[in-house]
């Protein structure tokens, strides 16, 4: 008779295993402060569309993919 035991994480633990990962995959999480300067310039270049310049998801899609193109 198995008796399955549902495994239970803290939210401080599940941080540390995601942390974890990410530093095993070579990432690092960071949080950075954008002027408007920049993010107009991300329009600009073509990485952000105007209508999601408020959007922190589309901003960082952006900035990915400038680091792509100035990176690669």
């Amino acid at each position: 008779m198995g008796i399955s035991l549902a495994v239970c994480r803290s939210p401080a633990a599940e941080r540390m295993r995601n942390y974890r990962e990410r530093r095993k995959a070579g990432m690092r999480c960071l949080t950075i402060e954008l002027r408007e300067t920049e993010i107009d310039a991300l329009i600009r270049k073509g990485f952000l569309k105007v209508d999601a310049r408020n959007e922190a998801q589309a901003i960082t899609d952006a900035l990915y993919a400038h680091f792509d193109r100035a990176l690669a």
